[in-house]
């Protein structure tokens, strides 16, 4: 599965297949497609996909950000999005505990993929008490021998007595069944669409169960593909500096979502999406002027 953006719509595609089925040529063949596009899309890497698979792509289309040659290469987004996750996982501790450290705190990882293995390395490095789980057996080895991580069986991690619950796998996983089994204080992690239904957002608020908007905490990695897309349009080297800046915000705007959450006494996901049509408001109403 690959991501699309255009202008300030995004959108996926989803190329059929696995990692068994997976060739060169299917990656090249997705690059014509998109070039025949003529960059109203550009694709990155996203789930089941490499950075060898969008230089694959690239051999065909300009029209593709992630690859890692070149002085404006960006390479894998996932440890951006790990760094972007992990930052406004501390603000919703802070904001929800009043805590300025990770020391001990219980956090139950949910899928040990690229991002969610990211993850878990800064919060080790915080302290942090690890719980995990994922459907590759060697990942949850991993994880246990290099940060002391619990091993959790699958289905089994929404009922860890964790502070944290960090979804970093797939979409759709807070839901009627899993919600009133969670006995943490804050959701936040990588996965997109990680409230099966809004109402959810307003279930867990009930619950003084913080969530840290989806689209707002994983958008490291999108930050870092865009900052790369700049680049390669004006000539420039890739700017690390810039992107780590804005990960960075990902903190201030979390909070600003907390606290209208509070104020408002609505959902973080309805105070999210606010924030958001807010400034693609201002953005068209600066065009118009």
């Amino acid at each position: 599965m690959t991501v699309f953006s255009h202008k300030e719509f995004g959108g996926k595609s989803v190329i059929i297949g696995d990692k068994k089925t997976k060739t060169a040529d299917m990656m090249r063949a997705m690059g014509r497609a998109v070039d025949n596009m003529g960059g109203r899309y550009i694709v990155a890497e996203d789930v089941g996909t490499t950075v060898e698979d969008m230089s694959h792509i690239n051999s065909q289309t300009k029209h593709v950000v992630g690859i890692s040659h070149g002085t404006a290469g960006s390479g894998d987004p996932s440890p951006t999005t790990a760094l972007g996750v992990f930052t406004g996982l501390k603000a919703a501790v802070r904001f929800r505990m009043g805590r300025g450290d990770l020391k001990g705190l219980k956090v139950a990882v949910q899928g040990l993929g690229n991002v969610g293995y990211n993850l878990c390395r800064h919060l080790h490095e915080a302290g942090a008490q690890l719980f995990v789980t994922d459907m590759a057996a060697d990942r949850v080895d991993m994880a246990s021998r290099e940060f002391g991580a619990m091993p959790v069986a699958l289905n089994s991690i929404y009922d860890v007595d964790a502070d944290v619950f960090a979804p970093c796998a797939l979409g759709g996983i807070i839901n009627d069944e899993t919600l009133p089994r969670l006995k943490a204080k804050v959701v936040a992690g990588a996965a997109n669409n990680q409230l099966a239904e809004a109402r959810h957002g307003d279930a867990l608020r009930r619950a003084e169960i913080l969530y840290a908007p989806d689209y707002l905490v994983n958008a490291g990695g999108l930050i870092a593909v865009y900052f790369e897309h700049i680049a390669r349009q004006t000539g420039k080297a890739f700017d690390a500096k810039a992107v780590a800046d804005m990960v960075a915000k990902i903190d201030t705007t979390a909070t600003s979502i907390f606290e209208m959450a509070d104020k408002e006494d609505i959902s973080c996901g309805t105070a999210a999406d606010r924030i958001a049509e807010g400034r693609f408001a201002a953005k068209k109403a600066c065009k118009a002027a």
